[in-house]
């Protein structure tokens, strides 16, 4: 405001009867009251905006269901892998490595090229297998190997204290149950045991 406007309005405020000093006391009292509110406003408005923002703001897509593998399906692979499973003492049950481990989701089925096999148990003997492929079920109850499969369990002493010999099973297509307790050749095999030497 000019100094002209400025002295124009005094002029008519002293004309209402109100000294100009009053006046600036008046103006003074409303703009401190009036800020004491102005966070409070800006706040409001703030909100408001956001609102008016999010009321306009499209709907986010919906994410692209996540596609089930099915039937024999490649899930993923590893190469040089090793998996081992322990018991809860911390000891080693079973170790399987080879060249490279596939996983099939469809079927939850593993298939390991070049397969090495370990089984131990406080209660039963070492057994080592070998192959050139392997086939492994979900459930993990058995282990098939074929192409030049070998299955060696070690001799063993029983809680009775007899030996039992060393046993090695040869053949195209073995099958190791659950740990190396039991197996099972339904094509031919060799099964040499101690001293003695089977085919069939």
């Amino acid at each position: 405001m000019s100094p002209a406007g400025s002295a124009m309005l005094g002029r008519r405020f002293l004309m209402a009867g109100l000294p100009l000093r009053r006046v600036a006391h008046l103006l003074q009292r409303g703009w401190e009251a009036m800020s004491i509110y102005l966070p409070v406003l800006l706040m409001g408005l703030l909100a408001l905006a956001t609102y008016w923002m999010v009321q306009r703001t499209p709907a986010p897509a919906e994410p692209a269901p996540l596609l089930q593998p099915r039937g024999h399906e490649l899930s993923f692979f590893m190469r040089g892998a090793v998996i081992r499973n322990y018991d809860p003492s911390g000891r080693l049950q079973t170790e399987l490595s080879g060249t490279e481990i596939r996983h099939y989701g469809g079927d939850k089925s593993l298939e390991v090229d070049q397969p090495r096999l370990l089984t131990q148990a406080p209660d039963a003997p070492i057994t080592r297998a070998r192959a050139q492929r392997a086939l492994v079920q979900d459930d993990g109850e058995q282990l098939q190997l074929t192409g030049q499969a070998v299955v060696v369990r070690e001799a063993w002493q029983q809680a009775d204290g007899r030996l039992r010999p060393r046993l090695e099973l040869r053949g195209e297509h073995l099958i190791i149950g659950a740990r190396g307790q039991w197996l099972r050749a339904p094509q031919p095999a060799v099964l040499v045991s101690g001293q003695d030497r089977f085919s069939a």
